[in-house]
């Protein structure tokens, strides 16, 4: 190659600087440019090296064959112009289509490679599919039945379409209680049920089927006539807790909340207890923990108060074991009813209840196990 580029510079230079005096001359020359131009194109390896030497040939302003025209054709006689002129035009001819064969070469390999590139290989290991994993409602669910499971309880599951009978008035809601109006209660039109409300009826299921000593939890879907927002749905989720025995005191009661809350949220979790009133409890309670945003040091999210309600419990209403048939002059018991959903929200910081039923991978991503 090195060979090949000092006889086209004395070529060059003979073009520069010595007219042409006959045609055996210029015979003589451009056959000495095409002995120069084959072997320059055979070591061409590439489309960049190809337009290399295109452009050293063939270039506007400093090509051979520009050259040519301005020092050889331009000041030549006329009688050499025809001869100048016929051998110019057959070099020009010669080195476009040697050019464009080895371009059209070149691109039918770059073609190849780029379609063996794209054609499958079967041969080669598959990509597998991405991992799903369980909903961080589920997860939440799994992890409060498993800590019930260590303190005896077992899971319990009942109809989501229930009769006004199980949903209220075997747990002691009167006829005219608010939470039986149409304004809160979905009612299935013309067929005398209703989408539960809460899960407790299930409760009343299993104490008609199983006589005492009873510990349940009922997880599931419940359905109440509100708006979404950022902390309410139509449809969420609970997990209901019945315990009864001939010996279960209040103290127990207040000591599976305390363990519950503390295996849940962690053993920096302070409990208390707030009295209240629900229909099929006596004596009733709100549940409250500290503050798990500011270990109870007072923030925006529990109101500087320290102190964050969380469900409400309390001891069994004699009034409810008269439904089931249970003695209540001889059994006593607690229950509550948690808000999954509330307790993710809690748990994991999340701040809006609709990303739950929004299916966005984005934020379902954030909770995979």
């Amino acid at each position: 190659m090195a060979k090949q580029s000092d006889i086209l510079e004395k070529i060059a230079k003979r073009i520069t600087d010595l007219p042409v005096r006959s045609p055996e001359e210029v015979a003589v020359l451009f056959s000495e440019l095409r002995a120069v131009f084959d072997p320059e194109l055979a070591a061409a390896v590439d489309a960049d090296s190809l337009e290399a030497l295109r452009i050293r040939w063939l270039g506007r302003k400093s090509g051979v064959v520009t050259k040519i025209t301005d020092n050889w054709l331009k000041p030549a006689p006329a009688t050499l112009k025809p001869a100048i002129g016929k051998t110019l035009n057959e070099l020009r001819a010669h080195i476009e289509a040697r050019l464009g064969e080895l371009r059209t070469k070149f691109e039918a390999e770059a073609e190849s490679q780029r379609a063996a590139a794209a054609r499958l290989d079967l041969s080669l290991p598959g990509n597998l599919p991405g991992r799903g994993s369980r909903h961080l409602i589920t997860q939440t669910l799994e992890e409060m039945e498993d800590i019930f499971a260590r303190l005896a309880f077992s899971v319990v599951e009942g109809p989501e379409i229930e009769t006004s009978y199980y949903n209220f008035e075997a747990l002691n809601l009167p006829e005219f209680h608010p939470a039986r109006d149409t304004m809160a209660t979905l009612y299935v039109t013309g067929a005398g049920l209703l989408l539960r409300t809460h899960t407790s009826p299930v409760q009343v299921r299993a104490m008609e089927r199983q006589p005492p000593p009873l510990r349940i939890i009922v997880p599931g879907k419940v359905y109440r006539r509100d708006n979404p927002d950022a902390t309410h749905a139509f449809m969420f989720h609970q997990v209901e807790g019945l315990a009864v025995a001939e010996d279960i005191t209040f103290c127990e009661f207040k000591g599976t909340i305390e363990y519950f809350l503390r295996e849940f949220f962690g053993p920096q979790m302070r409990t208390r207890f707030r009295p209240s009133y629900f229909p099929f409890t006596e004596p009733s309670a709100e549940v409250d923990g500290s503050c798990i945003f500011c270990g109870g040091a007072g923030c925006r999210i529990c109101k500087y108060t320290g102190w964050i309600e969380l469900f409400g419990a309390g001891m069994v209403d004699p009034a409810v074991y008269g439904f089931v048939g249970y003695d209540a002059a001889r059994l006593c018991g607690f229950a509550f009813g948690i808000g999954v959903d509330r307790f993710a929200m809690l748990k994991y910081g999340v701040d809006d209840m609709q990303l739950f039923f929004q299916n966005d991978a984005r934020f379902l991503h954030q909770f995979r196990r």
